[in-house]
Protein backbone atom coordinates (compact mmCIF):
# COMPACT_ATOMS: atom_id res chain seq x y z
CA UNK A 1 0.00 0.00 0.00
CA UNK A 2 1.34 3.21 -1.21
CA UNK A 3 1.62 6.24 1.58
CA UNK A 4 -1.62 7.94 0.05
CA UNK A 5 -3.67 5.16 0.03
CA UNK A 6 -2.38 4.79 3.94
CA UNK A 7 -3.28 8.07 5.00
CA UNK A 8 -6.58 7.85 3.65
CA UNK A 9 -7.71 4.72 4.91
CA UNK A 10 -6.81 5.76 8.03
CA UNK A 11 -8.35 9.67 7.88
CA UNK A 12 -11.44 7.16 6.59
CA UNK A 13 -11.89 4.80 9.50
CA UNK A 14 -10.96 7.56 12.20
CA UNK A 15 -14.38 8.75 10.60
CA UNK A 16 -15.94 5.87 10.61
CA UNK A 17 -15.35 5.13 14.55
CA UNK A 18 -16.23 8.72 14.99
CA UNK A 19 -19.46 8.36 12.94
CA UNK A 20 -20.41 4.94 14.11
CA UNK A 21 -19.90 6.42 17.43
CA UNK A 22 -17.38 4.32 18.58
CA UNK A 23 -15.57 6.96 20.29
CA UNK A 24 -17.21 10.94 20.75
CA UNK A 25 -15.24 14.11 20.43
CA UNK A 26 -11.17 13.55 20.08
CA UNK A 27 -11.12 10.50 21.80
CA UNK A 28 -9.79 6.95 20.38
CA UNK A 29 -7.01 6.70 17.81
CA UNK A 30 -6.07 4.77 14.64
CA UNK A 31 -2.86 3.43 13.34
CA UNK A 32 -1.08 1.62 10.68
CA UNK A 33 2.20 0.19 10.03
CA UNK A 34 4.51 1.61 7.52
CA UNK A 35 7.59 0.16 7.09
CA UNK A 36 9.60 -0.63 10.13
CA UNK A 37 7.31 2.37 12.20
CA UNK A 38 3.79 3.16 12.06
CA UNK A 39 1.47 6.20 10.90
CA UNK A 40 -1.00 7.15 13.98
CA UNK A 41 -3.60 9.82 14.68
CA UNK A 42 -2.37 12.91 15.85
CA UNK A 43 -3.31 14.24 19.69
CA UNK A 44 -6.27 16.30 20.18
CA UNK A 45 -7.57 16.39 16.90
CA UNK A 46 -11.19 15.45 15.46
CA UNK A 47 -11.35 12.89 12.83
CA UNK A 48 -13.87 15.09 10.92
CA UNK A 49 -10.25 17.86 10.40
CA UNK A 50 -8.11 15.39 9.90
CA UNK A 51 -5.81 15.74 6.56
CA UNK A 52 -3.16 13.35 5.14
CA UNK A 53 -0.19 16.05 6.31
CA UNK A 54 -1.45 15.77 10.20
CA UNK A 55 -0.74 12.07 10.33
CA UNK A 56 1.96 11.46 12.52
CA UNK A 57 4.88 8.69 11.22
CA UNK A 58 6.59 7.40 14.28
CA UNK A 59 9.76 5.00 14.02
CA UNK A 60 10.61 1.84 15.43
CA UNK A 61 12.49 3.67 18.11
CA UNK A 62 9.31 5.73 18.94
CA UNK A 63 10.40 8.58 17.41
CA UNK A 64 9.22 11.23 15.56
CA UNK A 65 9.55 14.66 13.95
CA UNK A 66 9.07 18.17 15.72
CA UNK A 67 8.16 19.85 12.74
CA UNK A 68 4.63 18.22 12.58
CA UNK A 69 2.28 17.46 15.11
CA UNK A 70 2.85 15.22 18.02
CA UNK A 71 1.01 11.45 18.12
CA UNK A 72 -1.73 10.27 19.85
CA UNK A 73 -0.88 9.90 23.73
CA UNK A 74 -1.43 6.28 23.29
CA UNK A 75 1.22 5.89 20.64
CA UNK A 76 3.37 3.49 23.00
CA UNK A 77 0.83 0.36 23.33
CA UNK A 78 0.63 1.29 19.43
CA UNK A 79 4.53 0.92 19.05
CA UNK A 80 4.26 -1.87 21.43
CA UNK A 81 1.21 -4.14 19.70
CA UNK A 82 3.19 -3.82 16.33
CA UNK A 83 6.68 -5.07 18.06
CA UNK A 84 4.88 -7.79 19.77
CA UNK A 85 2.66 -9.22 16.71
CA UNK A 86 3.65 -9.24 13.36
CA UNK A 87 -0.15 -9.86 12.15
CA UNK A 88 -0.83 -6.65 13.52
CA UNK A 89 -1.17 -4.02 10.29
CA UNK A 90 -3.87 -1.68 11.63
CA UNK A 91 -4.88 -0.86 15.59
CA UNK A 92 -8.13 0.80 16.68
CA UNK A 93 -8.67 2.25 20.44
CA UNK A 94 -11.86 3.48 21.02
CA UNK A 95 -14.14 4.76 23.90
CA UNK A 96 -17.29 2.87 22.96
CA UNK A 97 -19.98 3.05 25.46
CA UNK A 98 -20.92 -0.56 26.28
CA UNK A 99 -17.08 -2.04 25.84
CA UNK A 100 -15.95 0.46 28.28
CA UNK A 101 -18.38 0.21 30.61
CA UNK A 102 -17.47 -3.24 31.13
CA UNK A 103 -13.71 -1.98 31.12
CA UNK A 104 -14.76 0.39 34.25
CA UNK A 105 -15.94 -3.21 35.92
CA UNK A 106 -12.85 -4.94 34.76
CA UNK A 107 -15.19 -7.27 33.30
CA UNK A 108 -13.90 -9.55 30.59
CA UNK A 109 -16.92 -10.93 27.93
CA UNK A 110 -17.02 -14.63 28.42
CA UNK A 111 -17.96 -17.25 25.52
CA UNK A 112 -21.61 -16.29 26.08
CA UNK A 113 -21.86 -16.38 22.40
CA UNK A 114 -19.84 -17.80 19.89
CA UNK A 115 -18.59 -14.74 17.91
CA UNK A 116 -16.69 -13.83 21.32
CA UNK A 117 -13.94 -16.11 19.08
CA UNK A 118 -14.54 -13.63 16.35
CA UNK A 119 -11.28 -11.95 18.61
CA UNK A 120 -9.45 -14.75 18.73
CA UNK A 121 -10.24 -16.87 21.75
CA UNK A 122 -12.41 -18.17 24.11
CA UNK A 123 -13.62 -14.98 25.37
CA UNK A 124 -12.58 -11.16 24.90
CA UNK A 125 -9.69 -10.72 28.06
CA UNK A 126 -9.87 -7.51 29.88
CA UNK A 127 -6.35 -6.02 30.61
CA UNK A 128 -5.35 -4.25 34.32
CA UNK A 129 -5.98 -0.40 34.87
CA UNK A 130 -3.01 2.13 34.17
CA UNK A 131 -2.18 5.54 32.97
CA UNK A 132 -3.00 6.35 30.17
CA UNK A 133 -0.64 6.95 27.54
CA UNK A 134 2.07 5.40 29.49
CA UNK A 135 4.25 2.95 28.90
CA UNK A 136 2.84 0.45 31.83
CA UNK A 137 -0.59 0.53 30.04
CA UNK A 138 1.28 -0.50 27.00
CA UNK A 139 2.87 -3.45 28.96
CA UNK A 140 -0.24 -4.43 30.47
CA UNK A 141 -2.18 -4.67 26.88
CA UNK A 142 0.88 -7.02 25.49
CA UNK A 143 0.72 -9.57 28.37
CA UNK A 144 -3.55 -9.23 28.23
CA UNK A 145 -3.26 -10.05 24.44
CA UNK A 146 -0.37 -12.47 24.13
CA UNK A 147 -0.09 -13.75 20.67
CA UNK A 148 -3.70 -15.03 20.36
CA UNK A 149 -5.64 -12.46 20.67
CA UNK A 150 -6.36 -9.61 18.19
CA UNK A 151 -7.70 -7.06 21.00
CA UNK A 152 -8.88 -7.21 24.12
CA UNK A 153 -10.92 -4.00 27.06
CA UNK A 154 -8.59 -2.15 28.88
CA UNK A 155 -9.67 -1.59 32.83
CA UNK A 156 -10.96 1.83 33.55
CA UNK A 157 -10.56 2.95 29.94
CA UNK A 158 -11.78 1.42 26.79
CA UNK A 159 -11.03 -1.37 24.22
CA UNK A 160 -8.27 -1.61 21.77
CA UNK A 161 -8.49 -4.06 18.18
CA UNK A 162 -6.48 -4.91 15.57
CA UNK A 163 -6.01 -6.89 12.27
CA UNK A 164 -3.96 -6.99 8.91
CA UNK A 165 -5.98 -4.26 7.38
CA UNK A 166 -8.15 -1.22 8.82
CA UNK A 167 -11.24 -3.11 6.92
CA UNK A 168 -11.04 -5.71 9.87
CA UNK A 169 -9.96 -4.27 12.35
CA UNK A 170 -12.81 -1.95 12.32
CA UNK A 171 -15.07 -4.78 12.00
CA UNK A 172 -13.21 -6.15 15.16
CA UNK A 173 -13.82 -2.49 17.02
CA UNK A 174 -17.53 -2.65 16.32
CA UNK A 175 -17.80 -6.43 17.12
CA UNK A 176 -16.55 -6.04 20.81
CA UNK A 177 -18.81 -3.21 21.30
CA UNK A 178 -21.68 -5.20 19.57
CA UNK A 179 -20.88 -8.50 21.79
CA UNK A 180 -20.02 -5.82 24.92
CA UNK A 181 -23.93 -4.03 24.41
CA UNK A 182 -25.34 -8.11 24.25
CA UNK A 183 -23.60 -9.31 27.24
CA UNK A 184 -24.87 -6.42 29.57
CA UNK A 185 -28.62 -6.85 28.53
CA UNK A 186 -28.02 -10.57 29.09
CA UNK A 187 -26.83 -10.24 32.64
CA UNK A 188 -29.70 -7.79 33.31
CA UNK A 189 -31.92 -11.02 32.07
CA UNK A 190 -30.17 -13.67 34.10
CA UNK A 191 -27.13 -12.57 36.08
CA UNK A 192 -25.29 -15.99 35.54
CA UNK A 193 -26.07 -16.82 32.14
CA UNK A 194 -24.87 -20.15 30.77
CA UNK A 195 -21.62 -20.06 28.73
CA UNK A 196 -20.05 -21.92 26.13
CA UNK A 197 -17.52 -24.80 27.45
CA UNK A 198 -14.18 -24.61 26.25
CA UNK A 199 -14.75 -27.78 24.28
CA UNK A 200 -17.34 -25.94 21.78
CA UNK A 201 -15.33 -22.54 21.98
CA UNK A 202 -12.12 -24.61 20.49
CA UNK A 203 -14.54 -26.23 17.95
CA UNK A 204 -15.92 -22.29 16.76
CA UNK A 205 -12.04 -20.91 16.78
CA UNK A 206 -11.22 -24.30 14.77
CA UNK A 207 -14.08 -23.31 12.10
CA UNK A 208 -13.43 -19.75 11.92
CA UNK A 209 -10.25 -20.73 11.01
CA UNK A 210 -11.00 -22.10 8.06
CA UNK A 211 -13.97 -20.21 7.19
CA UNK A 212 -15.39 -18.08 4.03
CA UNK A 213 -12.86 -15.37 2.94
CA UNK A 214 -11.03 -13.97 5.91
CA UNK A 215 -9.59 -14.99 9.39
CA UNK A 216 -13.26 -14.51 10.96
CA UNK A 217 -16.25 -14.44 9.70
CA UNK A 218 -19.85 -12.98 11.26
CA UNK A 219 -22.31 -15.56 10.65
Amino acid sequence: MNKHTLLTSIINTACKITNQGLSAGRSGNISMRHGAGMFITPTGIASSQLTPSDIVFVDDQGRWSDAGLKPSSEWHFHHAVYQKRPDAQCIIHTHSPMATSLACALMPIPAFHYMVAGLGGREIPCCGYELFGSQALAEEIIATIGTQYHGCLMGGHGSIAFANNASMAFERAELIEELAGMYVRLKQLNPNPPLLSHQQMDEVLAKFAGYGQQSHAKV
